[in-house]
């Protein structure tokens, strides 16, 4: 042996390196094109793709190749193409005596095995050296991969003519649907096109076209694999007229999706019945609103349980000038009202409110920053709940002020609104009222993470996950990672969130929706809507136990229209998304995060011993700290009760005691306004020696207030009217301006007055001695 080694030597040593080069002569990536972005839906259907960066339509490799179309390609192009070894030495010699009798290549010899090989040496010219090389990569190939796979690189980079590559876009861009699906006739017609894409097309030299077609259903008829009526209709099917656009189901995720898996086919969570839904009913709303100059509209529907995005409306169906190619769903706009929930919730957490405690709605100046409500009506005090449910900007300017801005905005850190940025103080009270920019998936990942862990919270038992603000996924596959079980909820308690989430669904609907509860196929819905400063931006979030859903509409430029509010145009899409999704239970209560208590009807706080009405109510646990009623108190009256009365000018036998709902003055103006139950205090009899606090205050809100009074026509400053509200209105009160005395002043408490530009004092004393000052700048 070792002998006839060392005689061979040299003959063993080439065999060798010919075998090492054979054996790393392919490449082990044979193609390296760039290839199309795909997406298609949950259920597997295409959604919509993008063009290669060379500009060819060549979808990503395909795993199998359909039946029809195996048999199609193998009879016209390599009928023993699963029986050789990467070339047919039969078809060679035929090709190489016919070409050499023509004195040209007029045959082909080359298997498909051999075509592969040759389309990833990208074309390269047919001399019989390259042909030598074909033949040695094309055995090479085979050994390396089955027949299948084989056939699947073909199909994936054969050209079919213009720009379409491969078999997956071709029967997208020539017959507008999946391969698989395609007749006999029109698997024939693709097969026959590779083999001389330049020449035959659909759009050029169609007779040809159809002649081959027709002679390869024939082949197949002959050879058993179609039958006699098969062979016959199929034969009756004209070629198709023109390309087709591919699906456009989802544009906006595609662009997205692009971003990151570039070339690649994914599935995404994308349930297609549902984005088709969604797509025509924004159109709908569309064609409404552009009406009054709004062109866009995002939108979002989530599925709770998984996160998973479930439909994707990046922008309305409009046109470039109004920018339809934005995807509008990460970008930063005011965030309005949206943000309300948040704050009642974070109140109710940390035990601050409960959710009927009256909240002061009256004229209010904090630091220079001056809310209004969207009516510009006050209301002197609404239970915390109704401010939420009517979106009073009053009362919620209050009540961040009353919770703290730097905790607040520490809340908003958590739940993850990434535009939300720069600081409690850049933001001041006017975060909760849009003061701050937020975007839509954010917002909807916020709301889903607060319905989740509701949810979470009644499969576990009354535990919590570490990680209920998981990111929001549009891959059907991927599966999201919510940490693990714990007892510490992640920012808010499950009973902080289900009596926000009630609150939300006792919201007014919107025209159409307003009857809801009383139709038992009705749905339950928490929603709130937001509309920013100068109607900018109309949003409208939704939530129930399977669903969240988001709109936003608005113009991509920022232009304000007249009518653009969340209840006018985001809701009513709100509700239409709704309606196309299943209907489901309400969340359950969370009982172990709950307490059933007694509250004060009139006040919303936690029932006092002189509360006169009661409320029996579920609230959250923490809700046990808060302070029980302040706007009961006992009063002492004459026998007639018309007066009260002291132990100055009554004996205490004479004297009948009753508790009485009382606000601050100021609150009291406008309160009994909207509330007749609301009774102001008796006077004080004449003779009794006054011991309550000064009862007076003023209504306007004065203090350091820099006033703009403009000029009338003969340039002359007009006047301000200042109001004050006393408990006992008959009281007289005399009023001073700088220590000048103007008027006197009994029941209707308003003076208009006329002060020049600088500081000033006003100085009210009421007939019993007392005083009230306030100062103010005019300029």
């Amino acid at each position: 042996m070792k002998n006839h080694f060392n005689k061979h030597r040299i003959k063993l040593t080439i065999l060798i390196l010919v075998l090492v080069v054979y054996y790393f002569s392919l490449p082990k990536q044979l193609f390296n094109d760039p290839t199309s972005t795909v997406i298609d839906s949950r259920e597997g259907e295409l959604l919509g793709a993008k063009i290669a960066t060379d500009m060819q339509w060549r979808f990503p490799e395909i795993d199998s190749v359909p039946i029809k179309f195996t048999h199609c390609i193998t009879q016209y192009e390599d009928a023993y193409f699963f029986k050789h070894w990467g070339f047919n030495p039969v078809s060679i010699v035929k090709a190489f005596n016919e070409n050499r009798k023509a004195g040209k290549v007029i045959r082909g010899g080359s298997t498909l095995t051999q075509q592969v090989i040759r389309l990833s040496r990208k074309n390269k010219s047919r001399t019989y050296y390259e042909k030598l090389i074909e033949l040695s990569l094309a055995t090479r190939l085979e050994f390396r991969y089955p027949k299948d796979k084989i056939l699947s690189l073909y199909s994936s980079h054969a050209p079919f003519g213009g720009n379409v590559v491969g078999l997956n876009a071709a029967a997208w861009r020539y017959f507008g649907q999946y391969p698989e699906n395609l007749s006999w006739a029109e698997n024939a017609t693709l097969a026959v096109l590779p083999n001389a894409p330049g020449l035959i097309s659909i759009n050029k030299n169609r007779l040809k076209l159809l002649s081959k077609r027709d002679r390869l259903l024939k082949k197949l008829f002959e050879k058993s694999i179609i039958d006699s009526l098969t062979y016959h209709l199929a034969t009756k099917e004209t070629l198709p007229e023109k390309t087709f656009s591919l699906p456009r189901i989802a544009p906006h995720l595609l662009e997205k999706i692009k971003t990151k898996y570039v070339g690649q086919r994914i599935q995404t969570s994308i349930h297609l019945r549902l984005q088709e839904q969604l797509n025509s009913i924004i159109e709908q709303h569309y064609r409404e609103l552009k009406q009054n100059h709004i062109y866009n509209i995002a939108v979002l529907i989530i599925d709770i349980r998984t996160r998973k995005i479930e439909a994707y409306i990046g922008n309305s169906p409009t046109d470039k000038e109004h920018q339809k190619d934005v995807d509008i769903i990460n970008k930063a706009r005011s965030t309005g009202s949206i943000l309300k929930p948040f704050l009642f919730t974070s109140m109710l957490n940390a035990g601050e409110i409960l959710p009927n405690t009256l909240i002061a709605d009256i004229p209010t100046q904090i630091a220079g920053y001056k809310p209004k409500n969207f009516n510009l009506k006050y209301y002197g005090a609404v239970p915390a709940s109704k401010a939420l449910t009517r979106s009073l900007n009053i009362p919620a300017v209050r009540m961040l002020q009353s919770y703290g801005i730097e905790r607040f905005y520490h809340d908003l850190e958590t739940l993850q609104l990434h535009n939300i940025s720069k600081g409690a103080d850049h933001y001041g009270l006017s975060l909760i009222l849009g003061g701050a920019e937020s975007n839509l998936w954010d917002l909807t990942r916020a709301y889903s993470s607060l319905a989740s862990t509701l949810l979470h919270y009644d499969t576990t038992q009354g535990k919590y996950y570490t990680k209920e603000l998981a990111n929001l996924s549009f891959l059907k596959n991927e599966i999201e990672d919510f940490g693990e079980i714990t007892n510490e909820y992640p920012l808010y308690d499950a009973g902080a969130i289900y009596t926000t989430f009630n609150t939300l669904r006792e919201v007014n609907r919107p025209e159409g929706e307003e009857n809801w509860e009383f139709y038992n196929d009705a749905k339950s819905i928490a929603w709130k809507t937001g509309t920013s400063f100068g109607f900018r931006d109309a949003w409208a979030i939704g939530i129930n136990t399977n669903y969240v859903v988001g709109v936003w509409v608005g113009n991509a430029d920022g232009e304000g229209r007249p009518g653009l509010t969340g209840i006018n145009v985001a809701a009513p899409i709100l509700f239409d998304a709704f309606d196309i999704l299943p209907n489901s239970e309400w969340f359950s209560a969370p009982y172990d995060e709950l307490e059933r208590i007694e509250t004060c009807k009139h006040s919303g706080y936690r029932s006092s011993t002189i509360c006169t009405e009661i409320d029996t109510i579920w609230i959250p646990r923490s809700g046990l700290k808060t302070r029980v009623c302040p706007n009961h108190q006992w009063i002492h009256l004459d026998q007639t009760e018309s007066y009260q009365v002291n132990s100055s000018c009554e004996s205490l036998a004479n004297m009948k005691h009753k508790s009485w709902f009382v606000l601050p003055p100021s609150q009291a103006y406008y309160y009994q306004n909207h509330n007749p139950f609301y009774k102001p205090l008796p006077p004080h009899r004449i003779d009794c020696l006054s011991l309550s606090k000064i009862p007076m205050e003023f209504v306007n809100s004065l203090s350091d207030e820099e006033i703009f009074l403009p000029n009338d026509f003969k340039e002359i400053k007009n006047s301000f009217i200042i109001k004050l509200k006393h408990t006992q209105p008959e009281t007289k009160i005399f009023w001073y301006l700088d220590t000048k005395y103007i008027t006197t002043t009994q029941t209707i408490h308003e003076v208009s007055i006329f002060p020049k530009t600088g500081k000033h004092t006003v100085t009210v004393v009421d007939e019993f001695g007392n005083e009230l000052k306030k100062v103010f700048k005019i300029f």
